[in-house]
């Protein structure tokens, strides 16, 4: 197959085609067509001629886009899913329960306590996106006659509707009880199976009981409401009805990097439907999850939900803010973690020597790029040039393939997807193809080799960063209505990636390696910095350190306030919107379960110290129960041993010292491992307690002293000042260390 290509070469800001064989020496190309290797993506996109520009994937509704109807979606404290009788929602954190296996919500189907429907219209063909915004989406139902549109988002406990040709017909999985409000009445309250719920008519409208287990809203205009509510008191019931016909229209998120902190600003829209009427209320309400709650500044009330992330709290107003204490990164870990530098030598001449690899998939290929940029680090640090010069070279020659598209060419290399608004790699794998599946997870990898690349030879990056661009624009856009969507992968609302290009699960979409979104992140803060794009890093800073707060509430629930007190594990290995497993997709060995959120390790996984003790309890739990206990030459025992060094690196530098041979994980290296255990063995675990006004730093304490090392990618000495008013001199191009 002969694929035309579009050249990319840059032109103030822009990325501008040029004739292919052009392209090909002057910044990359990519494929317009689709190469053999790859699967087809679905032809029909679930959404309305209003919506236009690229269609958002991989978010906690995305089957909306990719199904006639959808599969269950779960913003919480809701949850829903469209089918042909409208859109049916029901409290998944009424019914958590716990096992080995998993933290379970309540179940949303067809059946769940109320469906929204049509009083002209008992099926629809389809349910079509119709609008979105950050965290909130609008589902259309339609026929020829009648149609329904219902809006609804992350922390919301409303669905806010518009209706035409017919009026609101809702329908109970069992009869209702009414405690609030009668036939006469626009707002009811009403309790199913144990829930409770508020209907909001239009002012002047009333709820008529047509059967016993349905009621229609009549003399209403084209709008109404239904509302999910934390009890069934009179004053909660009033409280929601002066905020019910406030409809959001719009979500907004802002991401600032401030004195050392990640501060995000989370604003919601709203139309009141009714004016100012007598007895409503400006802005909505909302609920915010344990990593927002925790941090922020909302005017919270006395109400909560329950979900499987946790306790949700109830807030009132048009929004709030976060802040929270950014973890410092390093490109490289400081050359005083290598205690025997033959040695290291040693490892890293093994590393040289191996035989090159063929190209692999995009995900293998990353985790290779991701090895060789690890490795290039280790070598400047024990001073050996020759050593650096063949890993940057491998990467260099591996990448300037992939990033070349030429005339029969079907592999390596990248095409996009005009429809999608999507690049994908060739040759693909686990569904990043035609289910748009890990993008974030793959391209981090590539992203963070470009940059360890560019660290060293900006020439390089001058030439071939419009290419790269294009990969790190695919998983985080900045902007809307752009080449891609925004922020394809990242939920700005929860706070974490979403792995599922469609979510097309009962349990909605799910995330399983944590520790490789951050890797994204990671590589994109380098990127940016190199590329001088300030917002582009600022965005990646306040994407890694959200994510790492989500990790630290969701997969590891650090401090014991989120998972069930029958929930017998103490990390879970996937997220899901409906649910938690402790599970992976391709293993249910311990080893892998707690490891999938490890790896890659990198010198970005000082972030995973932070809670000392919970690294004891969590690394303890895996050796009582896998079968190699402390033989860490099983499985993936160098990443258990690595990841116990955050607490007990006395332990696990003596292991290493007495066993240099021991066995590494794929994407690992000896070489890596020895700096890494050694690195914390002498400097000490990371203080999590001090910030700096510099993301490339880490704080280390040992026996009371402190060590404070700082990177600088600039060409000037840059002071660099930290929360506890220590102040340092970092040198161009290399770790400082400073010990006051």
């Amino acid at each position: 197959m002969r694929l035309p290509v579009l050249g990319l070469i840059i032109a103030s800001v822009l990325f501008t085609p040029i004739a292919a064989q052009e392209g090909q020496q002057r910044g990359g190309s990519y494929a317009t067509k689709r190469p053999e290797e790859c699967k087809p993506l679905p032809t029909v996109i679930y959404r309305t001629d209003a919506v236009t520009g690229p269609t958002p994937t991989n978010q906690w509704w995305s089957s909306l886009v990719w199904e006639p109807h959808s599969q269950n979606m779960f913003p919480h404290p809701l949850g829903m899913v469209c089918f042909e009788g409208g859109l049916s929602i029901g409290y998944p954190g009424a019914a958590i329960v716990a096992a080995s296996s998993s933290i379970m919500g309540g179940g949303i189907s067809k059946n769940g306590d109320v469906v929204i429907g049509h009083s002209a219209a008992d099926k629809f063909p389809d349910a079509r996106l119709a609008d979105f915004s950050r965290w909130f989406v609008t589902a259309e139902f339609a026929t020829q006659k009648a149609s329904l549109q219902t809006t609804f988002g992350h922390g919301s406990p409303f669905v806010f509707c518009r209706i035409n040709g017919g009026s609101p017909r809702l329908q109970f999985a069992v009869k209702p009880i009414v405690w609030s409000g009668d036939e006469k009445s626009s707002v009811l309250g009403i309790t199913v199976r144990g829930n409770h719920y508020g209907l909001f008519g239009a002012k002047g409208s009333h709820w008529r009981q047509s059967q016993p287990t349905e009621f229609v809203s009549e003399k209403g205009k084209d709008y109404f409401s239904v509302a999910l509510l934390p009890d069934k008191q009179p004053e909660t019931l009033q409280l929601f009805a002066k905020h019910a016909h406030n409809h959001v229209i719009d979500t907004e998120v802002d991401y600032r990097v401030r004195e050392g902190r990640a501060l995000t600003s989370y604003k919601f829209s709203t139309k009141a439907m009714e004016g100012s009427a007598e007895g409503s209320a400006d802005g909505t309400i909302y609920s915010l999850y344990p990593h927002q709650w925790k941090y922020s500044d909302a005017r919270l009330t006395k109400f909560t939900y329950r979900s499987v992330r946790g306790t949700m709290k109830v807030a009132t107003g048009e929004g709030y803010n976060t802040s929270i204490p950014i973890q410092g990164v390093l490109p490289i870990l400081p050359a005083e973690g290598i205690p025997d530098r033959k040695r290291m030598r040693a490892y890293l001449q093994g590393e040289a020597d191996k035989k090159q690899t063929s190209f692999g998939d995009t995900y293998w290929e990353g985790k290779h790029l991701g090895k060789l940029a690890t490795l290039s680090g280790i070598a400047e640090s024990i001073d050996a040039p020759e050593l650096q010069k063949q890993f940057v070279d491998e990467i260099r020659r591996r990448l300037e393939d992939w990033l070349t598209a030429s005339d029969g060419e079907s592999s390596p290399l990248f095409y996009y997807d005009e429809k999608w608004g999507t690049l994908i790699g060739s040759r693909p794998s686990y569904g990043s193809d035609s289910e748009l599946n890990d993008h974030h997870f793959h391209y981090g990898y590539f992203i963070r080799a470009a940059a360890e690349v560019s660290r060293l030879d900006r020439a390089w990056m001058e030439k071939w960063g419009p290419m790269v661009q294009e990969l790190v624009d695919d998983i985080a856009e900045l902007e809307a209505e752009k080449k891609y969507p925004q922020l394809r992968c990242f939920d700005v609302y929860a706070g974490h990636s979403w792995a599922s290009g469609h979510a097309k699960f009962g349990d909605g979409n799910n995330n399983e390696s944590s520790s490789e979104s951050m890797n994204a992140w990671y590589g994109l803060m380098q990127w940016g910095t190199l590329r001088g794009l300030p917002r582009l890093t600022e965005q990646a800073t306040c994407l890694f350190n959200t994510e790492r707060t989500a990790i630290e509430e969701y997969w590891f629930d650090v401090s014991g306030t989120n998972f069930p007190e029958d929930f017998p594990n103490v990390a879970l290995g996937m997220v899901w919107g409906g649910k938690g497993a402790f599970a992976t997709w391709f293993s249910g060995e311990i080893d892998h379960i707690h490891g999938i959120n490890w790896l890659p390790f990198t010198p970005a996984s000082m972030y995973m110290g932070r809670h000392p003790a919970y690294v004891k309890k969590n690394h303890d739990r895996i050796i009582d129960r896998r079968k190699a206990g402390r033989d860490y030459n099983e499985g993936w025992g160098d990443l258990i041993l690595m990841f116990g060094a955050l607490s007990d690196s006395k332990s696990a530098a003596k292991y290493i010292d007495a066993n240099p041979s021991t066995k590494v994980e794929s994407g690992n290296s000896r070489a890596f491992m020895y700096h890494w255990i050694h690195t914390i063995d002498r400097l000490g675990v990371n203080d999590a307690s001090i910030t700096a006004d510099h993301p490339y730093v880490n704080v280390y304490s040992k026996n009371g002293k402190k060590t404070y090392a700082a990177y600088n990618f600039g060409d000037g000495p840059l002071k660099v000042e930290f929360s506890d008013g220590v102040t340092m001199i970092a040198e161009p191009g290399k770790v400082t260390l400073h010990r006051p």
